[in-house]
């Protein structure tokens, strides 16, 4: 009997997909990925063919080699990095929305972040980064949906005020937001929005697991808000009352 079912589950794990979001990059039904899961089923051809492009695999190591195993496991990964490195160029690890949650288990984990898909852009300098998407209207007029790229920042110490930074935190997630720190305490950064209806608040810098000073902003042309100069002037002058106000706050 194959290992596909077992393989599955820990590939799923891997990209910290539901069933359902694994079921729906197949094309089929939730409760088959739990019935191959739980070996209740054996999987069809074009399924483990789909499975095999998704991952990378030969149709051998998923039906044969017991992925879950240390040793096969650690083979696999080891593959997954040698490809990743073939072509000797910088690849950026794209978090999408639905993986936002695993990802707060998972940033710190290689096999999790191995299993992200990737992607290069030859116009960034040396360095490691990595690519959010991001929903809302906070940071307008950078649409939601957006994809913003950012570069590792290993200390709050690096951060520059009123840049705009991916911040990762236990409180909030992944959220995209300007950086203000706080001149009277260390404990404490305030986060603000491009968009002035969504108000400034602040989060305890302990809570803070990763930072990523922005570089590149990746949207959609058909979504790109109309602004016209009345609305840009409004924006800039509401966004610069709100900054005097936090100065005078933080001083």
């Amino acid at each position: 009997m194959s290992v596909a079912g077992k393989n599955f589950k820990y590939l799923r794990k891997l990209r910290g997909w539901t069933q359902e979001e694994f079921a729906n990059r197949l094309g089929i039904k939730r409760s088959l990925i739990g019935a191959y899961e739980e070996e209740r089923a054996e999987p069809r051809l074009e399924v483990l063919e789909q499975v095999c492009f998704l991952f990378k695999l030969s149709l051998d190591d998923l039906l044969l080699n017991d992925l879950t195993n240390e040793k096969t496991k650690g083979s696999y990964l080891d593959k997954r990095r040698q490809l990743k490195m073939m072509n000797d160029v910088q690849l950026i690890s794209f978090v999408p929305v639905k993986a936002a949650a695993g990802y707060l288990n998972g940033y710190a984990d290689p096999e999790f972040v191995d299993e992200l898909n990737t992607f290069t852009l030859p116009m960034l300098a040396p360095g490691q980064y990595r690519a959010f998407e991001i929903v809302g209207d906070s940071m307008l007029p950078t649409v939601s949906g957006s994809v913003i790229v950012g570069e590792k920042v290993e200390s709050l110490e690096d951060v520059k005020n009123n840049f705009a930074y991916i911040v990762v935190s236990k409180q909030d997630g992944i959220v995209y937001k300007r950086i203000v720190k706080n001149n009277k305490t260390k404990q404490k950064v305030t986060l603000v929005s491009d968009n002035p209806v969504f108000e400034p608040y602040s989060i305890n810098t302990e809570d803070i697991l990763e930072l990523w000073r922005a570089q590149m902003v990746i949207s959609k042309a058909v979504a790109a808000p109309q602004w016209d100069m009345n609305q840009l002037g409004n924006l800039v002058t509401n966004l610069q009352d709100q900054i005097a106000s936090l100065k005078k706050k933080v001083s």
